[in-house]
């Protein structure tokens, strides 16, 4: 496929998304829950398909899809960390004895750790970052923010934060690094990606995040940004850890010999490919943000 194609097989595919993300997490509650969950159930299978590439990993598939959309629906039901919390570990917990209980079923010959290592991995990789849409969601209901407007718009401008800056930070460092991009930082792991196009999409971050400032500001008295330049640093910061997420799933694909995680998403790959940044970018920003309000 051409890039101009490529290219044009993205755009349609934001042309349509973006809207759709923005209506759910406008709506919140279950409604935004259940398709966050349904999108993490299907990346643990995504995750697995990349393990099972190697001869003798049969992770189980099920079992950790089932338990990345529970964490992702028990931050519906539960949507702080404080709360969510216990219940997540007693999935996990409950997820691993499972497991085991399967591979002693499956017997040694089946690579039983790897297994089940691999079907745990899957759910924590998949489930536990997306949970955070929902934490995030109702942070600014639990800190108090945002008096001056709805309940539902607070909670997308929240969401947005980590969205902005990570989706500005992506097309910028992917038009830049194609554009003038040469030397590569891990070409090993992920041939394409260059250091101009990492520093561009580094400061594509700082500019979302702070772009995310002008706008949301003023509706979320009480968020502790206090500052466009706080806004940038906060922003660069989640640059660094998109970075860190793209190169892990570049990795996992590396290591699988696969161009993409799947073909959900016509000229973007599957749900991992669209979603590897902000695997490490929400609960970031979740942690950055209840940081920030701590320290005010």
């Amino acid at each position: 496929m051409s890039s101009g194609n490529e290219l044009a097989r993205r755009w349609a595919v934001a042309f349509v998304g973006v809207p759709v993300v923005l209506g759910l997490l406008y709506v919140g509650g279950w409604v935004l829950a259940v398709p966050v969950a349904i999108l993490a159930g299907l990346a643990a299978i995504e995750t697995y398909r990349l393990a099972e590439q190697k001869k003798g990993r049969r992770p189980l598939r099920w079992l950790g899809a089932s338990a990345a959309a529970g964490l992702v629906l028990l931050a519906g039901a539960y949507p702080s960390y404080a709360a969510f919390a216990p219940w997540a570990l007693g999935v996990l917990g409950a997820a691993s004895l499972f497991g085991l209980l399967a591979a002693i079923v499956r017997g040694a010959d089946r690579e039983p750790l790897a297994s089940v290592a691999v079907t745990l991995f899957g759910a924590l990789y998949a489930g536990f970052p997306l949970a955070f849409v929902l934490m995030l969601h109702e942070l600014p209901s639990a800190a108090a923010w945002g008096e001056v407007i709805p309940k539902a718009w607070v909670g997308l401008l929240v969401v947005a934060l980590p969205l902005a800056s990570t989706w500005i930070g992506d097309a910028t460092a992917f038009f830049a690094g194609t554009a003038w991009g040469r030397a590569k930082i891990l070409p090993s792991v992920s041939p394409k990606k260059s250091w101009l196009g990492s520093v561009a999409g580094l400061i594509g971050a700082a500019a979302g995040a702070a772009l995310w400032y002008f706008v949301a500001a003023p509706y979320l008295p009480g968020v502790p940004i206090e500052s466009l330049g706080v806004a940038a640093i906060v922003g660069a910061v989640l640059g660094v850890g998109a970075q860190v997420g793209d190169f892990a799933e570049s990795l996992l694909k590396r290591e699988a010999g696969v161009k993409d995680s799947g073909a959900v998403f016509p000229g973007h790959g599957g749900v991992l490919d669209r979603i590897d940044a902000l695997i490490v970018t929400l609960p970031m920003a979740y942690v950055i943000l209840t940081l920030l309000d701590r320290a005010l």
